[in-house]
């Protein structure tokens, strides 16, 4: 029955090439099953899996791989990212780490120019196959299939590959990512030829059609991931990242990348155990080391719980939450990395004790001075209540998309997928459709200081940090929130800030979206939102404390945005509230499957 429905779907589900988007709206209230995305067509063809009989897990797995069709710019089976998903009928809550892995020839150094020993032009690093880690996307929705779905892969992929085929409607935000895009892309053959058909921007309201990515996906219906993981695909990628298919008239230095068949072989998504922390009488679970987003939202909100944000003025509150993310990015900063190959302190990163004492540099009447030293949760004796200077914030790319699902039995998914940059690495894989990240750039080129290497230099296999932060939070041991971000290192700060504003500040979760955003990182200046620069009445009194605040630069398109939202809500009803952006990136998609009336 689920493979007739998907095949021949209800026609409110589908329509041929050239159609009008599917109706977008950033609020949905229902039954049934939910999903929230950045893109209409995307959580279309999650809420199609539903409507067939599928899971939470299989709506996230078909969600995903459109949005690697409408949104290839942010994610795709070439790159990587973390799950996280609420079992209803075990009650548990269950990670995926399918993030990255530098290639096994990869060194410390591989970023630094011999002859200088200086790190390589951060551009240069980016748009070349030296940046290319192996991919973790499709390992991580095979794996979630196979452990918690309830239909196949080819299944799964079905939507999306009917999507790439018949194509998708250009709206401005694609438009204007391909043309932040543009010149790079012409470097590379395949990618000019995919993303610029006929030498041009696409236009909007044109009809983008992707034929070797429904090829792709067909491949891997047929075959499993082992066609990348060990098969032709792999060697095709692997060829691709050790040489780039570079335009003829190309003036760029492009460097060749590591990776080999064997790097593709080794692969493996892994179980984590989640962070949690209690907060404000509810539990918080996200994704552990790899990612630094559930160490450092946790650590954030254990400072915060040792103050009452709900009876502040909301310039205190604001003060409090951009002052805890401050310190928690100090301590992200010097001890998170992957913890195959540095001795992670997540636990004591945890400790409400620690947080207690990190709390104490918080002064009411006083901004601190960024960027600030970390501390060592481990030793007690670092824990002084002196704001000591420390290092820099380490790049890292903005782009990437995350979406949320929930059925009918209760389980709910929260995902956070990427290829690092708006565009990734750059390069197209041939006749494939896709394009390759640039993960590896997310590792620091060289050491913390003379003394720390830190815990993010590149390495044999390694896992390159990352900010992505999907999150579920749980009231009473059932579902209560899921969310997550794109954004590079402003994920944390973005799912930090929705969390405050809805169980701190009281207020729903389509405004607790919506408002405008300030992202502090343990810098000397915080950036914030046009909409908070131009008519918060909070700016004032926050400079009054210090606070400096710069606009951010345009990640996705030239807006200077901060994260796009896809969020659920249980209600006390039984209805699932799906929230998405009513205008970041273009304004996201919320759907259910049976609206409320």
């Amino acid at each position: 029955m689920l493979l007739s429905l998907l095949v021949a779907p209800p026609a409110a589900a589908d329509s041929g090439p050239g159609r009008e988007p599917p109706a977008a709206s950033p609020v949905a209230a229902g039954h049934g099953g939910a999903v929230a995305s950045v893109d209409p067509y995307a959580s279309r063809a999650g809420l199609e899996v539903l409507r067939a009989g599928g899971n939470a897990v299989d709506a996230a797995v078909a969600t995903a791989a459109a949005l690697g069709v409408t949104e290839p710019y942010s994610a795709g089976i070439g790159g990587g990212g973390y799950l996280v998903f609420h079992d209803a009928r075990t009650g548990r809550t269950h990670t995926i780490d399918g993030r990255e892995t530098a290639p096994a020839a990869m060194r410390p150094d591989s970023f630094t120019d011999p002859a200088t020993g200086r790190p390589i032009p951060f551009d240069e690093a980016v748009n070349s196959g030296l940046s290319v880690g192996v991919p973790g996307t499709p390992a991580t929705w095979e794996k979630a299939l196979e452990e918690w779905g309830s239909v196949s892969l080819a299944e799964a992929l079905r939507p999306a590959t009917r999507l790439a085929r018949q194509g998708f409607t250009v709206d401005e935000e694609f438009r204007a990512q391909t043309a932040q895009n543009e010149e790079r892309f012409r470097d590379f053959t395949p990618t000019a030829e995919l993303f610029l058909p006929g030498g041009e921007l696409p236009e909007v309201g044109s009809v983008f059609r992707n034929p070797d990515l429904a090829g792709t996906y067909r491949l891997l219906a047929r075959e499993g991931t082992g066609a990348l993981y060990g098969g032709r695909l792999g060697r095709e990628v692997v060829r691709t990242v050790r040489r780039p298919p570079v335009a003829p008239d190309a003036g760029r230095t492009v460097r060749p990348g590591l990776m080999t068949a064997s790097d593709l072989d080794r692969y493996r998504a892994l179980h984590r155990k989640p962070t949690r922390v209690e907060y404000r009488g509810v539990e918080v679970y996200s994704m552990a080391p790899s990612s630094s987003g559930g160490t450092t939202v946790g650590e954030a909100l254990n400072i915060l719980e040792e103050f009452d944000l709900a009876g502040m003025d909301r310039s205190q509150a604001l003060h409090h939450y951009l002052e805890a993310s401050r310190l928690a990015y100090a301590d992200r900063n010097r001890w998170v990395g992957d913890p195959a190959f540095s001795d992670v302190p997540a636990r004591e990163l945890l400790s409400q004790r620690f947080a207690g004492e990190r709390a104490c540099l918080i002064d009411p009447g006083r901004a601190m001075a960024g960027p600030v030293a970390a501390a060592d949760p481990r030793d007690p004796a670092s824990w002084e209540c002196t704001a000591a200077e420390g290092g820099g914030e380490p790049y890292e790319g903005p782009s990437t998309t995350h979406l949320v699902t929930a059925d009918r039995w209760g389980n709910v998914v929260s995902y956070t997928l990427t290829i690092e940059q708006t565009g990734g690495s750059a390069i197209t894989v041939p006749g494939r459709g896709f394009l390759l990240n640039n993960e590896l750039t997310d590792f620091d080129f060289t050491p913390l200081s003379k003394e720390v290497d830190g815990p993010n230099l590149p390495g044999p296999g390694k896992r390159p940090r990352s900010s992505m932060a999907p999150t579920i939070v749980l009231q009473d041991g059932r579902p209560l929130l899921a969310l997550g971000s794109p954004g590079g290192s402003t994920i944390i700060t973005t799912v930090l800030q929705t969390l405050v504003n809805r169980l701190d500040l009281g207020m729903t979760l389509p405004r607790a979206v919506a408002a405008p955003r300030l992202s502090q990182r343990n810098t000397a200046t915080t950036q914030a939102e046009p909409e908070f620069m131009e008519t918060a009445p909070e700016r004032a009194a926050l400079e009054r404390l210090g606070h400096r605040f710069v606009l951010p630069p345009g990640a996705f398109t030239p807006a200077p945005e901060i994260g796009a939202v896809a969020a659920l809500e249980v209600l006390d009803d039984g209805r699932v509230l799906a929230v998405a952006e009513p205008e970041r990136r273009g304004g996201g998609s919320a759907m259910v499957l049976r609206p409320a009336r």
